[in-house]
């Protein structure tokens, strides 16, 4: 082996290893990996709309004020799942808040309503709806678990764009644009309603 084979091999290795230290491989990891949790969270918020038919189904014996809290419930659940937010559009600040105003309202209805049947020991008592609060309860948990899983890898890939040298990497190959964290736009709504289903 001559002296420009050895050299040319060396120049190689150096090259590779700098593109690799330069975001190549770990801006679309940590892209992909965002991409991934903004999944988890849908699928947590889709299985908490998919809840609102069985709430109806409790709610059908109760009196006028609970049909009109059920009826804000459905409506809102008809706004939350119109709103689509795809994984192309976690860097769009508008349309994230859009959704999440649209989950907090129906966030705040299914606590309204839920929070009301506590009048009606027949209903609170009933088998149906004590699974359904468990239910719900759990998907508000999962919904908590799916945004903080969601945020923390947000902040890994906003970080990884922006810190030497993946930064490189993200804007020279990638164009890497930030993406946007889950803000809830209404006062702890991304948090589980704390209610007391006890009947007296």
């Amino acid at each position: 082996m001559n002296f420009t084979n050895v050299r040319r091999a060396i120049m190689i290795a150096a090259v590779s290893l700098g593109l690799a230290s330069c975001g190549i491989n770990s801006v679309p990891t940590a892209e992909e990996n965002a991409k991934a949790k903004w999944a988890d969270v849908e699928a947590q918020f889709q299985r908490r709309a998919n809840l609102i038919p069985n709430l109806a189904e409790v709610a059908k014996g109760a009196a006028e004020n609970e049909r009109n809290i059920l009826t804000e419930v459905t409506e809102a659940r008809a706004k939350a799942t119109s709103i689509n937010v795809t994984a192309d559009d976690l860097g769009d600040t508008a349309k994230m808040g859009e959704f999440a105003a649209a989950q907090g309202q129906m966030s705040q209805g299914i606590g309204r309503l839920l929070a009301s049947f506590e009048a009606y020991p027949t209903i609170t008592s009933t088998q149906g709806y004590l699974t359904l609060q468990s239910q719900l309860e759990g998907t508000e948990n999962r919904i908590a678990v799916a945004l903080r899983d969601y945020n923390e890898a947000v902040r890994n890939y906003n970080t990884t764009i922006r810190t030497f040298p993946d930064t490189i990497g993200a804007n020279i190959i990638h164009g890497a644009e930030p993406l946007v964290p889950y803000k809830a736009t209404t006062e702890g709504a991304e948090e589980a309603p704390t209610l007391d289903m006890t009947s007296e």
